[in-house]
């Protein structure tokens, strides 16, 4: 099989091209490389898919005006579209919103339209965000919740492509199936995510923000888990001959309050935390949990990583990468 990844240089990408050729099949990655954290991060895991034969990279900004010819002409041949390129953060779209409307918006027209214009139709298996449930305050979140009152730029734009993914469907036949993300964490994760701004100011004894006094639920799951549902979905939509397929929850379905994450990071690394309590940013939501009976249901899906095993492999993996004892 032959899979056609966007975002393969980002921490999901990255770890769902390494799944995927551990099993045997031919990934074509891109990735733009943009400089919003560590390109030397991107670098690196991409070092590490591009030591494997089966893997090929192209540079390209799916967003761009020439975007769908050249994906066009590099994919003729895939099978599948896993499309994971985004432009992530909640609180970089409130600074930013053009670059989320490009990344996420215009970015996902132009997969759907590579999708539409193959020979082979390939169906699409899209990342999505636990965010478009924004001020829905029914726990947990449920794939039947109507999800129109996004609280962030970046909320808006993975509802968005959403909604274009049900129009291509009408207009063109493409399956495709969306996948709401919760709070991933693990090994080559984000700099700009909690996992490694707590771990890394911690450990160097610098104070770490902690907002709304630290009472803010997560439903953090493990990388490795949500892989487990994306290579699930993937099986499920290319064993699948026609239909509508559904959006699926990938979350833990056990959301954790932001004192007791610091707190396995604390345990983790071996020293406190030296807390500067904040204030809710904008746009961040207060509580986030799955409801992942339909992701159970269709793709077996049963999140296995406790968070104190993944967040004691993520700063072994942290000290290891940043060089500390």
């Amino acid at each position: 099989m032959k899979v056609l990844l966007t975002g393969a240089a980002g921490f999901i990408g990255f770890h769902v091209a390494q799944r995927f050729l551990a099993q045997g099949e031919h990934v074509l990655g891109l990735d733009d490389l943009n400089d919003y954290y560590s390109v030397a991060l991107k670098r690196e895991r991409l070092r590490l898919l591009e030591a494997q034969e089966r893997f090929q990279f192209r540079q390209l900004n799916i967003a761009g005006h020439r975007s769908v010819e050249a994906i066009e002409a590099y994919a003729a041949d895939v099978d599948i579209i896993l499309h994971f390129a985004a432009q992530a953060g909640v609180r970089y779209s409130v600074q930013n919103p053009f670059a989320y409307v490009d990344s996420n918006v215009t970015g996902q027209v132009a997969v759907f339209e590579v999708a539409a214009r193959l020979a082979r139709c390939p169906p699409v298996v899209y990342a999505s965000s636990s965010s478009v449930y924004g001020a829905d305050e029914a726990v947990p979140f449920t794939e039947t919740a109507r999800a129109d009152r996004p609280v962030s730029i970046y909320a808006a734009t993975k509802r968005a492509g959403e909604l274009l993914a049900h129009a291509y469907a009408d207009l063109h036949g493409i399956r495709s199936t969306g996948l709401r993300l919760f709070t991933v964490y693990g090994r080559y994760g984000r700099p700009d995510m909690a996992p490694w701004l707590f771990t890394d100011a911690i450990l160097n004894g610098r104070p770490i923000p902690v907002f709304n006094n630290g009472e803010m639920l997560r439903d953090f799951t493990h990388v490795d888990d949500i892989v487990d549902g994306v290579v699930a979905a993937a099986k499920r939509i290319l064993e699948k001959p026609a239909g509508t397929e559904p959006i699926y929850n990938l979350g833990h379905n056990s959301p954790i309050m932001l004192l007791d994450f610091i707190a396995a990071i604390e345990k983790a690394a071996g020293c406190r935390a030296i807390m500067d309590m904040r204030p809710k940013p904008a746009g961040d939501v207060v509580r986030t949990c799955a409801d992942i009976a339909l992701a159970g249901r269709d793709l077996g899906f049963r999140p296995r990583t406790l968070l104190a095993d993944g967040i004691a492999d993520f700063v072994g993996w942290f000290k290891a990468y940043k060089g500390l004892r």
